[in-house]
């Protein structure tokens, strides 16, 4: 077992040599000339000269030795469906969505949209835009019309992939009607619209331009795709994230990095091995979904499963019930969910056969130490948090128990991992801080390790703005969280610098909610927070001027008020994006110099004290705040 000191120190000071043995875990159509290209900072060209493909790395690649072996699972408690996929199946299955999507027109570097439930057919789609060098662009099923606009205008897609529905907690949720007005919303129109029909919503077909992938997959059954065979840096995705601004980040990600990257990681942080089965409650809307349900465990050689549903539908054991029947060796899921489980009765997980299970990972939102010491004990397996971003497509700090096996400490994600030079950094002078238990912005030395994005996409400008200016005197990559790091090199993630908020590991600006909510035409002016919440681990709250405050002088027309801005949210941004509270006020706290003092109004919200209010133009908006609040 090699010591995790050197082995990260070695990643960071033997670049080239540390990343040519992880390259080595891919298959490569090329060999690459240089391991990294630095020299036009802070962009970094990993593996430059090579040529790979993802899907080849993810599919082909395993049907000399486990064609047979399961390789994709989708279980959805939703319409009661369970399909298993072998290698061989699933290749076929990519080829023909690969072939559809080639009549459609589709070719190397156009991009294509998914906008669909956790369905098999997202998988192959997914898989099929890599094999044939198209970049994929997943939406989240549960974005509304608002949003999804948004990216059709930035992505340009050729072609959008859809389906009639999803479907949460036994109800449908049509996706039809959502595509169609945002389509119309969107200045950019695809040339066609493939729709999955599930039989579970009307479909209303546009003449000329809506497809059926029932039909035109018949007529492609044995059709062969080759891989297309890629540079390197030739982009394999784009996915958007919120931003402090309202126009969405689209983090365009790279193919060989990213490759070597997941399958790097597979080995060192989740300790899984080829012909086991990986099992992540995510989404494929979220980044988690891309590296950790598709690519990385199939990468790996690994089966993984695809889950549509609730963790407490038919009952709380339903996970673990998948774990027991598909010897699941390891999972990833968020704290929320953990949370969600801790309010069930606790014999759910102890009833089923869970000893294949090597440890239950946790990201996306701070882990807090009750959570993790409950469901650690009730499961009686490891509990490993583990800290990363849309951006970096894997972890930035976690325990790499494949390199050296260490301990966990509970509300820390663990150290910095191999490839990632992190900083804290004194906000104000750009200094390091080197003293433990110092609070700083947590920051990262460039290079970015592979697999980390490339750019934001068709914006270079806008890459470097973001990240990389916003530490004083040097160019740095800023993850704009606050963090702490004790004697033992252990990180403790302390909160975002940002506007960013965190509700159950679902990264929503609120300036995009601010923006939404002052659409409303009775709404003068918003300030939104993040307020901490026990189950969620943050919820919106706004705080509204109204421009006629009669209309809230009951409180009946309050609580109508509220719930007509919050069906704005809904219809414009989804229901994810909908704040627990809309609270209304006769003016905001700020500055003397107009700036809104958020972190007041969050401190109040959750009963700590405001901190220094010198600068503070109305002393008393404050006090209207608390008075709202404790109403």
């Amino acid at each position: 077992m090699t010591n995790y000191a050197d082995f990260h120190r070695r990643s960071i000071q033997d670049r080239d040599g540390f990343w040519t043995e992880q390259a080595a875990l891919i298959d490569w159509h090329k060999p690459y000339e240089q391991v990294c290209d630095y020299s036009k900072p802070p962009f970094a060209t990993w593996f430059k000269g090579g040529e790979t493909n993802l899907c080849h790395n993810a599919v082909d690649r395993h049907l000399k030795d486990r064609a047979d072996q399961n390789a994709l699972i989708f279980v959805s408690t939703e319409t009661n469906t369970e399909k298993a996929y072998s290698f061989r199946e699933l290749h076929a299955e990519v080829q023909r969505m690969a072939a559809i999507l080639k009549a459609q027109g589709v070719a190397k570097g156009d991009r294509v949209l998914i906008y669909m439930p956790m369905i098999a057919e997202a998988a192959f789609a997914m898989l099929a835009c890599v094999r044939i060098g198209a970049i994929h662009s997943v939406v989240f099923g549960g974005f509304a019309s608002h949003s999804l606009a948004s990216r059709i205008e930035d992505a340009q897609p050729k072609v959008i992939i859809s389906a009639d529905a999803g479907m949460r907690g036994g109800k449908v949720v049509p996706y039809k009607h959502l595509l169609d007005e945002a389509i119309s919303l969107s200045s950019h129109k695809p040339a066609k619209v493939l729709m999955v029909n599930r039989g579970l919503a009307d479909l209303a077909p546009v003449a000329g331009r809506d497809v059926d992938y029932a039909a035109e997959r018949a007529q492609v059954m044995d059709t062969v795709v080759p891989c297309e065979w890629v540079a390197s840096d030739h982009p394999s995705y784009i996915l958007y994230t919120s931003g402090t601004t309202g126009k969405p980040k689209g983090v365009q990600r790279d193919t060989a990095g990213y490759t070597v990257a997941l399958a790097a990681s597979m080995k060192h942080i989740y300790m899984g091995n080829p012909g086991e089965a990986y099992f992540s409650t995510s989404d494929i809307g979220w980044v988690v979904g891309h590296s950790y349900i598709i690519y990385g465990p199939l990468i790996n050689g690994m089966a993984t499963i695809m889950y549509e549903g609730l963790p407490i539908r038919p009952d709380a054991g339903i996970w673990w019930s998948l774990v027991e029947k598909y010897k699941v060796s390891v999972m990833f899921s968020a704290p929320t969910a953990a949370r969600v489980l801790k309010k069930q009765d606790p014999a759910y997980l102890t009833k089923y056969d869970l000893s294949s299970l090597k440890a239950l990972f946790l990201a996306g939102e701070p882990l807090d130490e009750p959570t993790a010491s409950w469901i650690g004990g009730a499961l009686n397996k490891p509990i490993i948090d583990n800290y990363w971003q849309t951006e970096t497509g894997w972890p930035i700090m976690a325990i790499c128990n494949g390199v050296e096996k260490a301990p966990t400490k509970f509300g820390s994600p663990g150290k910095a991992v191999y490839g990632y030079d992190v900083k804290l950094i004194d906000e104000n002078t750009g200094a390091e801080i080197t003293e433990p238990n110092q609070k700083g912005v947590i920051a990262v030395e460039g290079p970015l390790p592979p697999g980390c994005l490339q750019t934001v996409w068709g914006d270079d400008a806008r890459y470097v703005k973001t990240y990389w200016s916003s530490i004083p005197g040097k160019v740095m990559y800023s993850t704009f969280d606050w963090g702490v790091k004790d004697a033992d090199g252990y990180f403790y993630i302390l909160g975002r610098t940002d506007d960013v908020i965190n509700v159950a590991g679902h990264r929503l600006g609120t300036r995009e909610i601010e923006e939404s909510i002052s659409s409303h035409p009775n709404v003068a002016e918003v300030a939104v927070v993040g307020v901490a919440d026990q189950l969620k681990g943050q919820v919106a709250v706004a705080f509204a001027v109204l421009k006629d405050p009669s209309q809230a002088d009951t409180p009946e027309a309050a609580l109508k008020l509220e719930g007509a801005i919050m069906r704005v949210v809904d219809d414009q941004l989804g229901a994810v994006a909908r704040p627990a509270r809309v609270r209304f006020v006769s003016v905001l706290p700020k500055t003397r110099s107009g700036k809104l003092l958020r972190r007041a109004i969050q401190a109040v919200c959750e009963g700590r004290d405001p901190g220094d209010l010198t600068t503070m133009e109305d002393p008393a908006a404050l006090q209207q705040v608390k008075d709202s609040v404790a109403r």
